[in-house]
């Protein structure tokens, strides 16, 4: 769900949702879904231990940075550039792709101790991850091009409200539903 979010933030502010470009995120987003329980099924019993420590921070820091520069891109009056265009880059996309399954991995480690088959269930997870990011992508959009002139402030601004509920469920000040 936080990569259909973050998707929906891309959505929110282009212009027009390119094909190519929804599928890109789709892409990063359903690709890192895949890998990180894979990751975690195959680092369980050695790494568990040390990234549940401070997973959420990591996921925290890159959202908020993310979402942070959103916001303050959103104030420069660039009417010609297309954030979700600009947001495209391996760097950015990298970092949110990380950020988003940073958590998969511990379900990896999750899925080892209960013997789940796993390339089945990360070849679901990776597809629904792709199918929602690009639908992601479409919802945004039709709200980005109702809203222009708040539509990057706003995806900024969910981005960092995603980071600070994974700080805050996994510091268990909020349940996780």
């Amino acid at each position: 769900m936080d990569a259909f979010a973050v998707s929906a933030c891309y959505g929110l502010c282009m212009q027009k949702v390119v094909p190519k470009n929804a599928v890109i995120i789709g892409l990063y987003f359903g690709a890192f879904q895949f890998l990180m329980p894979l990751l975690g099924y195959v680092l369980a019993k050695s790494f568990a231990d040390k990234i549940s420590t401070y997973d959420h921070w990591i996921a925290f820091v890159l959202l908020a940075y993310i979402g942070g520069k959103m916001i303050l891109d959103s104030f420069k009056n660039d009417e010609e550039e297309n954030c979700g265009e600009k947001l495209l880059d391996f760097k950015t996309m990298l970092t949110l792709a990380v950020a988003t399954s940073i958590d998969a991995l511990a379900i990896g480690v999750s899925f080892a101790f209960l013997r789940v088959q796993i390339i089945p269930a990360s070849l679901l997870i990776g597809f629904t991850t792709f199918t929602l990011s690009i639908l992601g992508v479409k919802i945004g959009n039709v709200f980005g091009s109702k809203f222009k002139s708040k539509a990057e402030f706003t995806g900024g601004a969910i981005l960092i409200i995603i980071g600070i509920k994974t700080l805050l469920e996994h510091l268990g000040v909020l349940g996780n539903g």
